[in-house]
């Protein structure tokens, strides 16, 4: 039996010029090439990692009852293609049956329009592969060649229509990119912008803490922007990364010129009141209490007055110089109760004689009053000192009943001085003349009917009498 050699087992693809009839047998001499079939290679295995978002596809799966109508097929296995109503060769699956031979063909225009699907989708999605265009030319060159068996005039289509979206999507990726880039140029400007303000402040105002933590901030966030924004020309990167550093590189430089300069501060503030600590603990054992007390008082002034060492050291210093003064008050306040003490009895005493001096109250005998008081007053003074805490009180008792005292003798001397009560009857005898005009004037007025005038000297009469009743009683 004659063997067959392998390649009349393969099928045969042949090109065709795009307008031609193809006979129904080719010639012998014009047998095309052969081709084992291969796997295609799906445009999304060519596509970038960065490209390869989930999508969703609306795969082709053609049937042979669909293919028929873009098909036709010969008995020894070669497959036509019809485009518009004219047939062209695709290629020949020799020893095959007439389904085997389209299906082959079939899913080849299949690997075909899924590629296309799949391109489809991704331009969907908003994402333009970088080898779309390529793609789509090589896809376009075998439906020209007719290379595969379906409907390659609805597939050129979708290519010229995928070609447009493309074109027209990467116009908006490039908007949004624009937009994003003008977006994160923005906010790196606004980081820049804080960090330059920040660093610009006084150091001699500026809240370091808040601040440091800040610039922390903006750094964090420049970081991000850098990471995930838009790049931007080299230019404007590098113009805005110097304008950050030297924001940072100042407010740096300010901020340690500011500790360093604390730092002398606190340790010219700890010797100033190492001093003054030990001036405080020499004065601790001193019993001389009132110019004592009176140092003690300078010493706070001058404590007041120097500048804080750091918070830690302050506290220590302060607890130091307080423990100072206490063993010295505290001594103070020991002595004064020992004296109190001793002068409890006195204040019992002088309790006593001070309720006999209120009782002179209110004085109406000023005479008497007198008397009883300068008795009152040297038992006063022979009863001794009080109770510091009780001086006052029993000071402004007596003071009371001496207040009343001069004012009764005020009242008497205004009562019984000759000068005044000859002003006083001068006054009178002036008043008693106007009065007596005042009197005539009523009359006349009460003559002549006129209200007003009636009125008038009614008013101004009882004027002057209330003033001479006044002076009158004044004088009694």
């Amino acid at each position: 039996m004659e063997q067959k050699s392998d390649e009349t087992s393969q099928p045969v693809d042949q090109a065709v010029g795009s307008h031609a009839v193809v006979p129904e047998t080719a010639p012998e001499a014009e047998a095309p090439q052969t081709e084992t079939p291969q796997p295609t290679t799906p445009v999304a295995a060519r596509v970038s990692p960065a490209e390869t978002a989930p999508v969703k596809i609306d795969t082709t799966e053609t049937s042979l009852e669909e293919a028929r109508a873009f098909a036709r097929v010969t008995e020894d296995g070669h497959v036509f293609v019809i485009v518009e109503d004219k047939e062209y060769a695709v290629g020949q699956y020799p020893d095959k049956g007439a389904d085997e031979a389209l299906a082959y063909f079939v899913k080849k225009f299949d690997a075909a329009a899924n590629q296309v699907a799949l391109l489809e989708a991704r331009v969907a999605a908003g994402t333009v592969p970088g080898d779309l265009q390529k793609t789509l030319e090589q896809i376009s060159l075998q439906i020209a060649d007719h290379r595969f068996v379906g409907d390659l005039a609805g597939l050129a289509a979708r290519i010229e229509a995928l070609t447009q979206r493309a074109a027209q999507a990467q116009e908006e990726a490039k908007a949004r990119h624009a937009a994003q880039a003008a977006e994160s140029l923005a906010a790196r400007e606004r980081v820049v912008a804080e960090a330059e303000q920040i660093a610009e402040q006084d150091p001699s105002k500026i809240q370091w803490k808040q601040s440091s933590a800040r610039m922390a901030e903006l750094f964090t966030e420049w970081q991000t922007l850098q990471k995930a924004g838009p790049r931007q020309s080299k230019s404007v990167e590098d113009g805005l990364w110097k304008r950050f550093r030297g924001a940072r590189t100042l407010f740096e430089k300010h901020r340690r010129a500011h500790f360093s300069q604390l730092d002398a501060d606190h340790a010219e503030a700890k010797a100033a009141k190492e001093k003054l600590i030990q001036r405080a603990e020499e004065l601790s054992t001193s019993t001389d209490w009132g110019v004592t007390a009176g140092k003690y008082r300078e010493l706070m002034d001058e404590w007041k007055a120097a500048k804080r060492a750091s918070r830690k050291e302050d506290d220590a210093l302060w607890a130091r110089f307080r423990a100072a003064q206490d063993v010295f008050f505290n001594a103070r306040q020991a002595a004064n109760e020992e004296i109190d003490a001793s002068f409890r009895d006195n204040l019992v005493v002088k309790e006593a004689i001070l309720k006999r001096a209120e009782a002179l109250l209110p004085i109406k005998d000023l005479a008497k009053a007198k008397r009883e008081f300068a008795v009152i007053r040297d038992e006063w003074d022979a009863a001794g000192k009080v109770p510091r805490k009780d001086i006052g009180r029993m000071d402004a008792g007596i003071r009371k009943v001496e207040d009343a005292l001069r004012q009764a003798e005020r009242e008497e001397w205004d009562r019984t001085n000759p000068e005044v009560l000859a002003r006083k009857n001068s006054a009178l005898t002036q008043l008693d003349e106007a009065m007596a005009k005042l009197e005539r004037a009523l009359e006349r007025a009460q003559q002549s009917g006129d209200a007003r005038k009636i009125k008038a000297a009614q008013e101004e009469l009882d004027t002057k009498r209330a003033l001479a009743e006044l002076f009158k009683n004044a004088q009694r």
